[in-house]
């Protein structure tokens, strides 16, 4: 066996040492006729020995007293040299580490399997938890871009009083009641990505009546760009002399027994303005074009046209300025830069003269909200991983013990210590690529029972695992397995090959 280990590179020259120090005379002359046989190849054979009878099977003797050469003494002539050629030595190919690592994997499936289940439960519930993120945040954005355009943003004139009021506020019509000067909304107009500019009217507790029978309608608003028609249940948006009205004024409060029925039916509106230290009365009378959804916290609401607002405004004396205005921004790519950009036109004396707020900055928020949930969900889950990590190194750790000579072996025979770190490595990473792809598997199974489980609630995607969440299970089962497999790998490159050779 130690001849075939020391052939197995094909060296030019073999030190042998006391080949036959444990072998019987029939076994020593088998040996001596081998070494024999592999000088008559053109090789370098020396043999060290204290045996005169080994000695005497060489070509050459050369004594050794004290460190010093007492003799050396030619017993035949030397083998020819064989034009032989020899094999050039060369790099392990990386392939040829891959295949021993899996065959050592396969060896010994049981426990690499309880490896691969423990940190493929750690990737699935952080793909799980990144893919549930995504389709809440999904699901919000949806649901609020349904009441109003995502694109469409609120300005008002910019009061320090009323600087610190919220965006929710602003948009159901608080804020500065300064109105804007015409220069004003051409400045706003000439502002880069604006592609729209509607004056924005509201109106509060709208006495609304109907054949004898009333109800206050709490938010009465002009119909811009920033709503949409999917909130309308039937029937169209507002013309002029029309109102859209939610379904329960209609319904419970006006005595329809069917929402449908109000649809064209005419009701007069009836609200104060107020104006200086005096409530001015404005009153019209419009058509109901169609009903809406009830709102969800059942504050009564209803949308009219501009021009049937301006009309009603002028008839009472009422000046028709705006107090807020409506963008559209022509992308919502755009939509935060444009807000930014108009909340930092100044005056000449460098004060800020708008506040803005759209539908996105609520977005942006509820999402910060969903996000920072899913991450410590995420984050929670990936303590499993810490714990796959320590699974992967003791078991390398196992391995390394338990290959000692086998390592020694392959020093023997010529591979370098960073073949014999690699074939560590690369058993590491194929048990964390193999936990990634189980992980990754689970987790769409996982995505479509959720949804199938939550489609009576909302039809709606709430687990939505994107390609971005699997290529983060799989950098991290990478990692994962490369930090786990260093140091084992390492402590088995650095094995002395006789003392590895020499182990039990």
């Amino acid at each position: 066996m130690a001849i075939a280990r020391a052939l197995a590179s094909d060296p030019k020259v073999i030190i042998a040492d006391e080949p036959t120090g444990a072998l019987d005379a029939e076994n020593t002359l088998e040996v001596l006729e081998l070494l024999n046989d592999i000088a008559k190849e053109g090789r370098l054979v020396i043999t060290v020995t204290h045996s005169q009878a080994v000695a005497d099977a060489g070509t050459r003797i050369v004594r050794l007293a004290d460190g010093q050469i007492e003799s050396d003494e030619r017993l035949k002539p030397a083998f020819e040299t064989a034009d032989k050629e020899m094999l050039g030595s060369r790099p392990l190919p990386l392939m040829a580490s891959v295949r021993t690592a899996a065959k050592h994997f396969k060896y010994n499936i049981k426990h690499n399997s309880l490896i691969i289940l423990g940190t493929a439960i750690g990737l699935f519930a952080v793909v799980l938890f990144s893919g549930l993120g995504n389709g809440i945040s999904g699901y919000i954005g949806d649901q609020i871009a349904k009441v109003a355009n995502p694109q469409s943003v609120t300005v008002s004139r910019y009061n320090k009083e009323t600087d610190g009021e919220s965006n929710a506020a602003a948009l159901l019509g608080g804020g500065s009641k300064e109105a804007f000067t015409a220069d004003q909304i051409k400045q706003i107009k000439d502002t880069s990505h604006v592609s729209k500019v509607e004056n924005s009217y509201s109106a509060t507790n709208v006495n609304t009546t109907y054949n004898g029978k009333s109800a206050t309608v709490t938010s009465l608003t002009n119909w811009t760009s920033e709503d949409t028609t999917d909130s309308i249940k039937a029937g169209n948006a507002p013309k002029t002399n029309e109102v859209l009205l939610d379904e329960t004024t209609v319904t419970k409060r006006l005595g329809f027994s069917n929402y449908k029925d109000a649809i064209g039916k005419e009701v007069t509106m009836t609200y104060q303005v107020q104006n200086g230290q005096s409530a001015t009365p404005v009153t019209f009378t419009a058509k109901i074009s169609g009903v809406t959804k009830a709102n969800s916290q059942g504050i009564p609401q209803g949308f009219t046209s501009t021009k049937t607002m301006q009309a009603a405004m002028e008839k009472s004396g009422l000046s028709t300025a705006p107090t807020s205005l409506n963008l559209k921004v022509d992308d919502m790519d755009n939509v935060k830069a444009t807000t930014k950009k108009i909340d930092k036109i100044k005056d000449g004396s460098s004060n800020r003269l708008y506040k803005t707020s759209s539908v996105m900055s609520i977005i942006d928020q509820a999402q910060t909200y969903v996000n920072l949930a899913t991450n410590v969900l995420a984050t929670i889950a990936g303590i499993s991983l810490i714990v796959s990590a320590l699974m992967i190194i003791v078991t390398m750790y196992m391995s390394v013990s338990a290959r000692t000579k086998e390592i020694g072996i392959l020093r023997a025979i010529g591979e370098s210590k960073g073949d014999i770190q690699w074939l560590f490595i690369t058993e590491s990473l194929i048990t964390g690529l193999i936990s990634a792809v189980f992980a990754t598997g689970l987790a769409f199974l996982a995505e479509v029972g959720v949804n199938a489980a939550l489609k009576g609630t909302a039809d709606y995607a709430f687990v939505q695992i994107t390609a971005g969440n699997v290529t983060t299970a799989f950098v991290l089962a990478i990692l994962i397995s490369l930090l786990a497999a260093m140091l084992p790998a390492r402590r088995a490159s650095k094995l002395n090959p006789i003392d590895a050779l020499s182990a039990d």
